[in-house]
């Protein structure tokens, strides 16, 4: 399943990466005023062409990102857990964990377009290949899995700082339009916010859940931290290329948004170093 991921992945974000590349600029579909009064500007072009110019431009710098960095992780954690790495398998975890919510927000946010059964198709394929490889890992030994000077608890409190953090931002989103009785900021001709209501009933819970278990020191909340904090780094960065895009694009960014993403990727990049450095694989080998 894994190589099959490979292998879609890389035709849908490669078509999405060179779709619509070298149109005319002028060639946007124009503004255009959605059911609940918001003015909306269509990308025009390419496979996004009927998304927002917001959300194209965010998802062709998530195609950059799986395609630069996904699939070759993907690939890497694939090639080490094969030879029995334990570091092999948590991180092709975390990126399938990556992979999994990728495709679902495309699945359920993107306007539909001539890849939507690619999408289908590696959002059940990455769900379930990553349920199977957690599986796979809840089989060794928890309490020796991870060194003893691993830094746990500084990596809960951390955990809990991001979810804090975030959930403040998406609430703060979501009370407000429903304070004022408008449409959420960013909703534009979309019917829902998708990837709020994916980060609120799964994303945020799960981070929460991973940080108290690591303050407690329990084995099993240091395997969820390696795939959870593999997945969010994954994330993270593309977040961070999306805002990137944005502003080269001349897209609006929040500026709570434009420091807090990113201050977090370099935070997760760090605990994610701290993780598989303290990896025990079998046998007490490095």
């Amino acid at each position: 399943m894994t190589v099959i991921i490979i292998l879609l992945a890389m035709v849908a974000s490669g078509y999405g990466l060179l779709s619509g590349h070298g149109a005319d600029e002028k060639g946007r579909a124009g503004w255009f005023t959605s059911i609940r009064g918001e003015k909306v500007e269509l990308y025009g072009r390419g496979i996004y062409q009927y998304d927002s110019f917001s959300v194209a431009t965010q998802a062709i710098a998530q195609d950059g990102v799986t395609l630069a960095a996904g699939v070759p992780l993907l690939l890497v954690a694939l090639v080490m857990s094969l030879r029995g790495r334990v570091r092999g398998r948590l991180l092709l975890a975390g990126a399938l964990g990556y992979f999994t919510y990728t495709y679902a927000s495309y699945c359920f946010l993107a306007t539909y377009n001539n890849l939507f059964l690619i999408y289908v198709m590696l959002f059940s394929a990455s769900l379930f290949a990553f349920i199977l490889t957690l599986r796979s890992l809840e089989r060794e030994k928890l309490e020796g899995l991870f060194k003893a000077g691993l830094p746990s608890r500084s990596i809960g409190l951390f955990l809990l700082f991001i979810t804090c953090m975030i959930l403040m931002l998406w609430l703060g989103r979501i009370v407000d339009s429903l304070r004022q009785g408008t449409a959420p900021e960013g909703l534009e001709h979309y019917t829902t916010l998708v990837i709020q209501a994916l980060d609120l009933a799964i994303l945020l819970p799960l981070l929460a859940v991973t940080g108290i278990l690591l303050i407690r020191r329990q084995p099993f909340g240091n395997l969820l931290a390696s795939v959870v904090i593999v997945k969010v780094a994954a994330l993270l960065t593309s977040i961070t290329m999306m805002i990137v895009g944005m502003l080269k694009a001349g897209v609006h960014v929040s500026t709570v948004e434009l420091i807090v993403f990113p201050a977090f990727n370099v935070g997760v990049f760090v605990c994610l170093y701290l993780l598989l450095r303290n990896v025990q694989e079998s046998g007490g080998r490095e």
